[in-house]
């Protein structure tokens, strides 16, 4: 099936295009980012085509929860039914991104919340070949630098991005160069990244000065960049939005709920959204909720007036920028506006995504909260005792739901699937947790 694609700007009152095979991530004419977009309508009828991949009859292309759904992001403009033109076009780990990723539902975190087991389920991320979400958008992005001719890619990272971005690159053969805040990534994250060979390049500052960096590193010629801001990036994480929505039978929750870092994954969720819908796969819109951490809340303060009386919306692709900007400056005077969370992977306090972001949230009628630490790692904990395994900013998901719920925003017969993005790679965390018999869920050891 081909699906003629480009690149499109998302300022509505831009529009400006470029061809799919562009090393572009932003508009040059007005500086917003882009999408991938497809100029042939997909068929509902591939429904019941994913379906019969569940069953790969020996292609990893089949089995690959990326590329299973390979007609819905068909930039590579392939016969998507043609294995060889598969083979020489799209990057997989043998089939095994987003393979085993769907909603399950979890007794023991669903009462914790305060809704009924059947209404709730959670989509562990973790259980992708590098422990996390990012392995969905890595296999899209590294296809797309592979159509480009790129050696090297590069990132920046505060830890599962190191890990999936290196795994990727030593399994096509590409170098891979990671831009990494100093003293603040997680170890078992790091130690991934080392194990597969990348070049750790330290930065002097955080995530966002890290980021700034790896951009202009990624303008070398034969460079490519593989954060989120890489609209390809985006387009393979809409892959776990549609394994959640297969898994329910195509009918569609009241929420999809997600932690927020970069914004990337809020992102992809809107843009799968808002083309199911335009499609026709879809009648009804859920709503999504961003969870923040509190001690990373750029956000929750702008989208909900905390940091100024106006609140920071879409506005039809023009989102106040003086707004944004006048927080970022803030945070250059004031040290507790600067991102302080022990949940590392969404510890970010310039979203790249942000325009993206509030995209995905004015078409979904969507909310923004905000969770402590304290919530966050019981919320991690409660998952571990279900006997699923997720990392610290993935409770973000549960304290999220408990809080809307308790808000009485999430309605109590409301369906909910909450999404865990990565499984726990900092070993202290949950021993820390558990020694501290003051904690909610805490087992500590008898003597």
């Amino acid at each position: 099936m081909l699906q003629r694609a480009k690149l499109v700007c998302i300022n509505p009152k831009c529009g400006k295009t470029y061809p799919i095979r562009s090393l572009d991530i932003k508009c040059n004419s007005c500086s917003s980012l882009l999408d991938a977009k497809y100029e042939d309508k997909p068929n509902s009828n591939l429904k019941e085509v994913f379906y019969e991949r569940r069953n790969p009859q020996g292609s990893i292309y089949n089995e690959s929860g990326v590329w299973r759904f390979r007609e819905l992001l068909n930039f590579c403009e392939i016969e998507t039914e043609d294995i060889e033109q598969c083979s020489k076009n799209l990057v997989s780990l043998d089939g095994a991104e987003g393979r085993q990723s769907k909603p399950y539902h979890m007794s023991k975190v669903a009462e914790f919340v305060g809704i009924n087991n059947e209404d709730v389920v959670f989509q562990p991320e973790g259980y992708n070949p590098s422990g996390s979400f990012k392995d969905n958008g890595m296999a899209a992005a590294v296809t797309h630098g592979k159509m480009m001719g790129a050696k090297k890619i590069i990132c920046a990272s505060t830890g599962n991005t190191s890990a999936s971005a290196g795994m990727f690159a030593a399994n096509e053969n590409m170098e891979c160069d990671v831009y990494i805040p100093e003293g603040q990534i997680a170890p078992g994250k790091l130690s991934q990244a080392y194990q597969f060979g990348t070049q750790m390049v330290k930065v002097n500052g955080n995530f966002d000065d890290a980021f700034t960096k790896s951009l202009q590193a990624a303008e070398e010629p034969g460079s490519y960049t593989v954060n989120s801001v890489n609209p390809f990036r985006i387009e393979g994480q809409k892959t776990i939005p549609y394994r959640a929505l297969e898994a329910l039978n195509w009918e569609v929750p009241d929420w999809l709920v997600y932690p927020g870092g970069a914004l990337g994954n809020i992102s992809s969720c809107g843009k799968a959204l808002m083309e199911l819908y335009e499609w026709g796969w879809i009648k009804k819109i859920p709503r999504i909720a961003v969870i923040n951490a509190r001690g990373a809340n750029t956000l929750y303060r702008l989208f909900n007036g905390q940091f100024e009386y106006e609140k920071l919306r879409w506005d039809d692709g023009v989102p106040n920028s003086n707004l944004i900007q006048g927080l970022y400056d803030r945070m250059l005077e004031d040290e507790s506006l600067k991102p302080k969370t022990k949940a590392t992977a969404i510890q970010i306090g310039k979203p790249a995504n942000i325009t993206k972001g509030l995209r995905a949230l004015d078409f979904t009628n969507g909310v923004v909260e905000e969770v402590t630490d304290t919530e966050m790692l019981d919320g991690m904990s409660v998952v571990g005792l279900n006997g699923f395994d997720c990392e610290m900013a993935s409770g973000a998901s549960v304290a999220g739901i408990k809080k809307l719920r308790d808000k009485e925003i999430i309605k109590n017969d409301d369906k909910v699937v909450g999404i865990l993005t990565g499984r726990q790679k900092e070993p202290l965390l949950p021993i820390d947790y558990h020694n501290d018999p003051a904690n909610r869920f805490a087992r500590p050891p008898k003597n």
